[in-house]
């Protein structure tokens, strides 16, 4: 392979990985990155929620965040995530 053709290939390249690293992101791109030792108990969240009118089914650990399985206080079924260290909500997602 020739030397320009090499350059074009490499900058095509280079601009394809900037391109995509500039790219918007999504509304369902969130992280969770705290170190566990700054996480609160998964029942400060649960009474979190249970005050503002959520039946709590279920909440685990995904990547890094908390994710409850629960009604809504208006009886939607939701998945939603949280910070673990904030307990700030992060996303929501009602089941049909």
């Amino acid at each position: 392979m020739n030397r320009s053709i090499k350059k074009l290939c490499l900058a095509t390249a280079a601009v394809a990985v900037l391109g995509l690293g500039a790219s918007p992101a999504s509304a369902d791109d969130y992280r969770c990155d705290a170190p566990m030792t700054e996480w609160q108990p998964r029942e400060n969240l649960q009474k979190k929620l249970e005050a503002e009118g959520w039946q709590v089914k279920r909440i685990k650990t995904d990547d890094g965040c908390y994710e409850v399985y629960a009604f809504d206080k208006d009886g939607n079924r939701v998945e939603a995530s949280f910070d673990p260290k904030s307990l700030e909500m992060l996303r929501k997602k009602k089941d049909d």
